[in-house]
């Protein structure tokens, strides 16, 4: 368990511009196989975590894995 000063019950980090987009996501630097998901969290204030929900219904951290941008 933590604390941390930018999240309470009413205060979160402002989002970045990846929030929602979708992403192509990979792991172990293995593109053979990759899923689809979508930016779910993209701080761009401290703590600074992404987090990545796969089309499986996983989560991950984008310090778990590689992800790219999906055009359009």
């Amino acid at each position: 368990m933590g604390v941390h000063k930018n999240i309470g019950i009413d205060k979160f980090p402002k989002q970045g511009a990846y929030l929602g987009r979708r992403v192509e996501v990979c792991f172990n630097y293995d593109t053979t196989e990759t899923l689809m998901g979508r930016v779910v969290r993209d701080d761009v204030e401290e703590p600074g975590c992404m987090i990545i929900k796969l089309e499986t219904g996983y989560y991950v951290n984008s310090t778990e894995c590689q992800y790219s941008l999906v055009k359009g």
